[in-house]
């Protein structure tokens, strides 16, 4: 309450500028999460290659670097500069994420595979709220309305629906592992 009293008591100008500023902040901090969610799909795709996850994920790979473009495409019309430093930051991070032990030291496991979709899931459920953001703002900036926000959300809705299958099958394979003695009663 007492912070949006002093916005309010600041000038036109000084209320403006605050505004853009955060917005700029804001986008700019989700093309760093962009960036981590495009190195962490690239990965999980290529670590997936020959497995019934690989076709799913290479669709999400192109869809998410899309996103990724329509939202680099926004920052100059609402004059909000690409911060090459949270870039790289977010790539970075994506990076440092495969230092986590997975159950094997060197190689790709089905509990990294798991961990990898969640991780997925997360960053498009942040891209969906911002999208949702940008779309309720849309209406009162006018540089925002040449976009269509609510058609983006949907389309993170259906990318998550799509993880959240591929996650739920994963964790399948990681976590159930029937017994010679369980498989041969489950088919009698």
């Amino acid at each position: 309450m007492r912070a949006t009293f002093r916005i309010r008591s600041w000038s036109a100008s000084r209320r403006s500028h605050f505004v853009a500023s955060a917005l700029h902040i804001y986008l700019q901090d989700h093309l760093a999460g962009a960036t981590f969610g495009l190195e962490l799909v690239q990965r999980c795709r290529r670590n997936n290659e020959g497995t019934e996850f690989a076709e799913p994920l290479a669709e999400l790979t192109v869809e998410i670097a899309e996103d990724r473009q329509t939202l680099r495409r926004i920052m100059p019309d609402v004059g909000a500069d690409v911060s090459r430093t949270k870039v790289a930051a977010g790539w970075t991070l994506e990076k440092i994420r495969r230092l986590k032990p997975n159950g094997g030291l060197f190689e790709y496991t089905p509990l990294a595979r798991v961990v990898e979709l969640e991780s997925l899931a997360i960053g498009i459920a942040g891209k969906r709220a911002m999208w949702h953001a940008l779309d309720d703002v849309a209406s009162s900036e006018d540089r925002l309305g040449l976009h269509d926000f609510s058609r983006l959300a949907e389309r993170a809705d259906d990318q998550l629906s799509r993880v959240e299958v591929l996650r739920l099958d994963a964790a399948r394979t990681a976590f159930f592992h029937p017994s010679p003695e369980r498989r041969g009663r489950a088919s009698a």
